[in-house]
């Protein structure tokens, strides 16, 4: 499989992931009139069907025994089964904060969101393996946590100059933060316990585990949704093939990102959520 040989092209992935992960929700604020719980259907088909792609050309480049399909045939089941949870758990996690840019706007919501994410993933992940300087990560995570409370008084002063603001949409956002930095440690499980996955194995697993549970998570979205009201399948296939595209465009750059995220950490030693 394909994996960073110098430390300057592990850089550049995780710049890149990083540039995937702050920019793919952008793709749902150019949705119109195409509800959040609809779009995440083409979303979570897009994270799972680039993951797979990337696994079967750069992760099975040389077809030695760290190539994909020898991977998954090698690795532990339950390592395959941490991976499908973390997937769940983000996948719920996401939901929550696709509602919130519903609700609270992109501005707002993403940040508090992927902020305490960035927090809870990064410690969790620190006291599983203990990689990385715990110096910089230590001043990484403040620097997170200072900008998630700044934006959350930043939109509380909304009030006073008598714009509306929904306690609501904050509640979401930090249930979905601290959600989505959950799936973390369970990716680091996979891929260090026993007979191991690698990154692009874990990818396909996780976003696979999101997929999958769109089923339960989705659906009772979709009948008790956040916004607005219930909402019918059929709307999924009325919508215009430009909305489908966006959505799964949106899944392919956050997939890309995560990919990525995991490769370049295969030399670092240090992944984030």
């Amino acid at each position: 499989m394909f994996t960073p040989q110098t430390l300057g092209v592990a850089l550049l992935m995780m710049i890149t992931s990083a540039i995937c992960w702050g920019s793919w929700a952008n793709t749902f604020k150019g949705v119109k009139n195409y509800r959040f719980e609809l779009f995440y259907w083409d979303y979570a088909i897009g994270i799972f069907l680039i993951s797979l792609l990337l696994a079967l050309t750069m992760g099975s480049v040389g077809q030695d025994s760290s190539s994909f399909l020898h991977n998954v045939h090698a690795a532990d089941t339950s390592n395959i089964l941490h991976a499908l949870v973390g997937g769940a758990l983000f996948n719920l996690a996401n939901l929550l904060l696709v509602a919130g840019i519903d609700m609270a706007g992109l501005a707002v919501a993403f940040p508090i969101s992927i902020g305490i994410a960035l927090v809870v993933g990064v410690v969790l992940s620190y006291v599983q393996q203990p990689k990385g300087n715990p110096i910089m990560l230590a001043i990484g995570v403040g620097c997170a946590l200072l900008a998630v409370i700044f934006d959350g008084k930043a939109y509380g002063s909304l009030s006073s100059l008598g714009r509306a603001i929904s306690r609501k949409s904050l509640v979401t956002c930090v249930i979905s933060g601290v959600l989505m930095g959950l799936w973390a440690p369970f990716l680091t499980h996979a891929m260090t316990r026993g007979n191991t996955l690698g990154p692009y194995s874990a990818a396909v697993f996780l976003t696979l585990g999101a997929l999958a549970s769109c089923f339960l998570w989705n659906i009772y979205f979709m009948k008790h949704p956040l916004v607005g009201e219930p909402v019918s399948l059929a709307g999924f296939f009325r919508a215009p093939l430009s909305a489908h595209a966006l959505g799964t465009l949106g899944g392919a750059i956050w997939g890309t990102g995560t990919v990525f995220n995991l490769v370049a950490a295969s030399l670092t030693g240090v992944a984030t959520s």
